[in-house]
């Protein structure tokens, strides 16, 4: 017995320096001893010493993933245990995230955690929080979902092949869980974190084409649908608030949306848009994604119109909102989607005048003029122009979601004052705003819809030029006030003429058969 109160040397906390000694325990003995060891492991890296946890997978002094990997394996209880909550640890800092998804022992670890899911050991929720810790680091989540494990020797089976492939593993995790598994059980844990990871899972259209032809979709629209919580009880990270959100995701890509609509998703999630916080907000993005019919938005539409133009707005200006989202969790592309997607439903719902009042509560200057911003800042991204760029230079798919949204909401856009009136506003801005569509149709490689609604947009908004036009005339100011904000060239889009060039034959604009060397290619007939 020590009367003085020190620890006897085995009881002394672990230092960096013990590693060595702790890894070859790990991997020599067995029982308790390589429990003891791997306990020894998750004291360097607990909740007291995360200043550890970068070194012990980045400093390249020791392979502390492998040992933890073949851990998984062990059919001791405690070593799995303690080898689950150390690779949890240290798969929290963003530099060990791409270590451990990509790096050497990245098939050991991801395959290790895969194995305790499909054995349905009770560590198969910390084993889906692991995988959901890594798949926070978007280069990894193709990696991660095409995780699919043959015998030595054996060639390659595609993850849909493969029933002991990690999307296999999760499908029948979801499959086989009952509708009404106790909340707080390991199944139920295991269920909620797995639909976690499932949520990050989903973000790239090949994952979603992927989780697209399985029970995935249909499983996470049945944990909406079994719920009995209303939605303004789902708690951040409930089993609820992941499967909104990976319905979210998937109803992004054509596959998976596919599968959705089969599982009668839309008529699901539909009654949680009246939500006016962050579960409506996903469940109107969601429906307006699956195609829901104008009639299906509450109140006309208009509280569905005011979250996502907020929503672009947020993203845009890089902040999040109090007690709904941060930045950084919804995409740009993703949230003009959504306002693309409900323009076009306002628009095709009804003809004429009818067209006209469903677009309006779309069709405010902010939103408008937000548009576009977003398509003339990827104009100047394309031309290359840095030092007059803005600072946010918008993805190729958002520019082509707000073309196409612009297009959608022009009989709002276009609307006549009342009474008709002249205005050299008005005249102004449809002459920018047509050049600025025609040079954004110019570009290489934008979509045809896309480059079709530009050229379309731009000849019907030249048509309008002759009478005051509110709406444009206050968002096409909007616009100038964001140029000139961002120290954005004004005239990019202003038609002007700048002089006559010459060469020792002359003016060119009245010479134009002629070449700078004098030889002439006319034909006079």
């Amino acid at each position: 017995m020590v009367q003085d109160g020190s620890k006897p040397a085995s009881a002394k906390p672990p230092t960096l320096d013990d590693i060595p000694e702790i890894l070859k325990t790990m991997i020599e003995e067995h029982g308790e001893k390589s429990a003891a060891a791997t306990k020894r492991i998750y004291e360097l890296c607990d909740v007291g010493h995360k200043q550890n946890r970068v070194p012990m997978v980045c400093s390249g002094k020791w392979d502390v993933l492998t040992p933890l990997a073949q851990c998984l394996t062990q059919e001791s209880g405690d070593g799995r245990h303690l080898a689950c909550l150390a690779l949890n640890n240290l798969s929290i800092p963003t530099e060990n995230k791409r270590v451990m998804a990509l790096g050497p022992a990245s098939e050991k670890v991801i395959g290790g955690l895969c194995k305790v899911i499909a054995e349905d050991k009770q560590e198969s929720y910390l084993c889906c929080i692991c995988l959901m810790n890594l798949s926070f680091l978007e280069a990894s989540i193709t990696t991660i979902l095409s995780h699919s494990p043959v015998e030595d020797g054996e060639g390659p089976i595609a993850p849909l092949d493969n029933p002991d492939s990690l999307i296999r593993v999760l499908e029948k995790l979801l499959n086989n869980t009952p509708a009404a598994a106790k909340s707080g059980s390991g199944k139920s844990e295991g269920v909620r974190w797995a639909c976690g990871l499932i949520k990050n899972l989903a973000k790239s259209e090949e994952n979603a084409a992927l989780l697209g032809q399985t029970d995935i979709p249909k499983c996470v629209v049945e944990n909406i649908r079994n719920t009995t919580a209303p939605p303004s009880r789902w708690t951040s990270n409930s089993l609820e608030d992941f499967s909104l959100f990976v319905i979210l995701n998937l109803s992004q890509w054509p596959v998976s949306k596919e599968a959705l609509q089969r599982a009668d998703a839309v008529d699901v999630i539909k009654p949680i848009m009246t939500e006016g916080d962050l579960q409506g907000l996903k469940a109107t993005m969601s429906c307006a994604f699956l195609d829901a019919p104008w009639g299906a938005f509450p109140d006309g539409g208009a509280p569905a119109a005011k979250a996502v133009s907020e929503l672009m707005t947020n993203i845009v200006e890089k902040k999040g909102k109090d007690g709904q989202y941060a930045y950084g969790v919804f995409k740009l592309y993703t949230a003009t989607k959504a306002f693309r997607d409900l323009s076009q439903a306002a628009s095709n719902a009804e003809t004429g005048a009818a067209k006209e009042r469903n677009t309006k509560c779309l069709a405010v200057p902010s939103a408008v003029a937000l548009c576009f911003q977003i398509i003339s800042d990827m104009i100047l991204a394309s031309l290359d122009e840095a030092e007059a760029g803005s600072k946010y230079s918008p993805d190729k798919m958002s520019a082509e979601n707000a073309v196409c949204a612009v297009h959608a909401l022009l009989p709002s856009i276009l609307q006549t004052g009342d009474p008709p009136r002249k205005s050299i506003q008005s005249e102004k801005a449809c002459a920018e705003i047509e050049k600025m569509l025609l040079t954004y149709a110019d570009i290489s490689g934008i979509g045809s819809e896309a480059r079709t609604a530009a050229n379309d947009s731009a000849t019907k908004v030249k048509a309008a030029a002759g009478s005051a036009r509110p709406i444009l005339e206050i968002s096409h100011d909007l616009w100038n006030q964001y140029r000139k904000r961002e120290g954005q060239p004004l005239d990019q889009f202003l038609a002007s003429d700048k002089g006559i060039e010459v060469d020792e034959s002359g003016p060119l604009d009245f010479l134009p058969c002629v070449s700078s060397n004098g030889e002439t290619q006319c034909v006079i007939a």
